[in-house]
């Protein structure tokens, strides 16, 4: 009989919850909110919202499917028990992979155009080096992979909750009462088009339930990382929005190559790039 492989269990809830934050975070908030507030104006925030209730949806539907189906190939496994039919299933697994491709390429040049501005150096180049990177470290191990993961979103999530601070101290010393939050450039019609260019940013919580058979009790861990993982991303990034327009204004972000970068240097100018 042929030999048969398992995957180790070495994610709990806290791995599993840093996973689906690590991935929804990054780009997502680094590069897209600049060409959100330049389409949705002050109310960017309001973008953020309601990208956030359509992910719930599915964050939700991913969280019930985990629980029932805790398996490697997520997509694949929940469309074949669906419709019973494995041709389907093999058409959305490849969407499904064609998604992460264009994603992982948007991560690493939203990285590699902040890099460029830090140090320089050319961005397609500083993009693929990071991919070969990540793509050896996943290959090293989903243990090492995730030490690494949560170490990376921790700076991630310092360089947001840096943008925060900076709001809460700067926005109502210098600009409260001057900034419309619920300025909209377009209108509503703006503020909805921002919403399908800053869903990009909520993608990523749904990857958690593919590492179900590397996680420790896999049917209640991985719906609760999925929730918890989309509710703090949320958070974060309404805050951040709010900060980002009081202090440098929609238009100025909409322009901008780095956006949070920018943001932080207007009230640190000589530590700016340096923190996010």
């Amino acid at each position: 009989m042929a030999k048969q492989y398992t995957l180790k269990r070495n994610i709990g809830l806290l791995e599993a919850t840093f996973y689906g934050m690590g991935i929804i975070l990054g780009a997502g908030i680094y590069a897209i909110i600049g060409v959100g507030a330049g389409v949705a104006g002050n109310a960017l925030w309001l973008s953020f919202l309601i990208g956030a209730i359509v992910a719930a949806f599915t964050g939700l539907s991913y969280a019930e499917l985990a629980s029932m189906y805790p398996k490697e190939a997520a997509e694949y496994e929940y469309t074949k028990h669906a419709f019973g039919k494995r041709g389907l299933s093999f058409v959305i697994e490849w969407v499904m992979f064609f998604t992460v491709v264009v994603s992982a390429t948007t991560v690493a040049l939203g990285f590699a155009g902040y890099f460029s501005v830090l140090v320089g150096g050319d961005i397609l180049i500083i993009a693929a080096v990071l991919l070969i990177l990540l793509s050896l470290l996943n290959y090293w191990g989903i243990k090492e992979s995730a030490k690494f993961n949560m170490f990376a979103t921790l700076l991630e999530i310092g360089g947001l909750l840096l943008v925060i601070v900076l709001g809460a101290y700067y926005v109502p010393k210098y600009t409260w009462g001057t900034v419309d939050f619920f300025a909209m450039n377009n209108g509503m019609v703006g503020v909805l088009s921002a919403t399908v260019l800053i869903f990009f940013a909520f993608i990523g919580f749904e990857n958690v339930a593919n590492i179900s058979e590397e996680t420790k009790n896999a049917r209640r861990v991985v719906p609760k990382a999925i929730l918890w993982s989309l509710v703090i991303s949320v958070v974060l990034y309404i805050l951040v929005s709010l900060a980002a327009v009081g202090i440098l204004g929609a238009e100025q972000l909409g322009q901008s190559k780095a956006p949070l970068a920018e943001v932080v240097a207007k009230v640190l100018p000589q530590a700016g790039y340096v923190l996010t």
